[in-house]
């Protein structure tokens, strides 16, 4: 699970914030089917999404210990649903970890479901699947909620 996803360097879609020379955050976002996992994951899915029907997906938003509960998680955040927003995305959603939960609920990130993704070394890892809608323009579609992960 772990690793790194090199489709959202390709896409443009990853983004790194520096403060006074150091990297405080990371994260990105894509218009693709995958939400969450590195290049090795096994359910993969690279196709582009129809903006029209389903939502952008937030990706490994990264936070510097030493800047946790500061302006660079929000930050990065912000910046990642602005540019989904720009493509046309009314809606977002992701697969949070337990500790980024009360960083997305505090920007409106409605919890959906949960479920666990198995590790190499048996453990699995606990997720936290949540949504949130875009602003947008009036008479935008939401996106089909039978294409979200189940557990």
């Amino acid at each position: 699970m772990p690793g790194l996803d090199t489709q959202l360097l390709r896409d443009r879609t990853y983004f790194v914030a520096e403060w006074v020379g150091q990297i405080v955050s990371s994260g990105g976002w894509n218009s693709r089917g995958t939400l969450c996992g590195a290049d090795a994951a096994l359910d993969r899915q690279d196709a582009v999404l129809d903006l029209r029907r389903r939502a952008a997906k937030i990706r490994a938003i990264f936070v510097d210990p030493d800047w946790a509960g500061q302006w660079p998680g929000s930050r990065m955040l912000r910046h990642c649903e602005l540019a989904a927003a720009a493509e046309g995305f009314a809606w977002v959603e992701m697969g949070s970890t337990l500790t980024g939960v009360p960083l997305y609920a505090r920007r409106s990130y409605q919890e959906q479901h949960r479920f666990s993704i198995a590790l190499g070394n048996g453990e699995s890892l606990p997720v936290v699947f949540m949504t949130r809608p875009l602003p947008v323009e009036r008479g935008a579609a939401s996106p089909d909620a039978s294409a979200w992960p189940r557990p």
